[in-house]
């Protein structure tokens, strides 16, 4: 297996692995945004979970006759969280703003570095981010669609299992294993959303490529970066980490789409970098807690 070798041997620190799916994943973010009025959610959803598949099962390999008991029962689950994240957040995203359904969507890690606290640090950090997340949310005026607000909360419920069960599966199997495989069950969940509704029939060659580096910026970039990030962070600091998504999302709103942040939303800026910057440096005094 010498492809997954050389894939093994480069690394990220954990710390700029999750600032790199971070940044990755609002640029493709950008690119989604371009497919959904011809694909639509479940289309565009499809696009990226089915060719994250396909690159990763031929750029890893896996031996799936090899896998043990154990990694499958690991590995299955965790992908099927993160298909089922991913669908609904773009269901969400099809409904409200991109700045709104990445906020709502935190709930889900936030909820999880406040139940996981055991010092008052942390929970100092979390309930900065969660004042940062409060102020960067518009709370009135259009975008308040309550079917698309609850998406995307149950996108952060699967947002949260995806963390324990990616830790988990981490510790059995080694990253870029495990995330094309459990790419491979995300895509079985998801694909028979995009086929029933016939929108991958609209494929084009452009639309075709607009995918392919949706599905490499969206999902081959991060989640890779984060399995490796996670096996080394304490699941607090990562999930507090991840509070940069909604930043990301609220600057890539800014850089790439002309949108103007408030004095609001930069203080909230402010708050949650501190948040996360606090978080990490609180991660690198424990040692990393597998199997939470």
């Amino acid at each position: 297996m010498q492809t997954t070798s050389s894939v093994s041997r480069v690394s990220v620190p954990a710390v700029p692995a999750v600032l790199l799916a971070i940044v990755s994943v609002q640029g493709g973010a950008a690119i989604a945004k371009g497919l959904f009025p011809v694909l639509g959610a479940a289309g565009t959803a499809s696009m990226r979970i089915g060719l994250s598949a396909l690159v990763l099962l031929a750029v890893v390999r896996p031996r799936l006759g090899q896998l043990r008991a154990a990694q499958w029962r690991a590995v299955v689950p965790y992908g099927l969280a993160l298909g089922a994240m991913n669908f609904l957040f773009y269901c969400a995203l099809a409904r409200i703003p991109l700045g709104l359904a990445v906020t709502l969507e935190f709930v889900g890690p936030l909820g999880l570095a406040l139940s996981g606290s055991r010092r008052w640090t942390d929970v100092v950090w979390a309930l900065l981010a969660a004042a940062g997340i409060a102020l960067i949310t518009p709370w009135s005026g259009s975008g308040l669609d309550l079917p698309g607000m609850a998406l995307a909360l149950a996108a952060g419920g699967c947002w949260t299992v995806y963390i324990v069960l990616g830790r988990r599966t981490a510790a059995v199997l080694p990253g870029t294993q495990a995330v094309a495989v459990g790419m491979l069950f995300a895509a079985l969940l998801v694909l028979p959303f995009g086929t029933a509704g016939g929108s991958l029939l609209k494929l084009t060659p452009h639309l075709f490529l607009l995918g392919a580096l949706l599905a490499l910026f969206s999902s081959v970039l991060p989640f890779s970066l984060e399995m490796q990030a996670m096996k080394t962070l304490p699941t607090r600091t990562f999930s507090i980490l991840m509070s940069l998504e909604p930043v990301a999302a609220a600057l890539s709103g800014w850089l790439l789409l002309g949108e103007q942040l408030t004095l609001g939303q930069w203080l909230a800026v402010g708050f949650i970098v501190v948040a996360s910057v606090g978080a990490t440096l609180s991660g690198k005094q424990q040692p990393a807690e597998h199997g939470e």
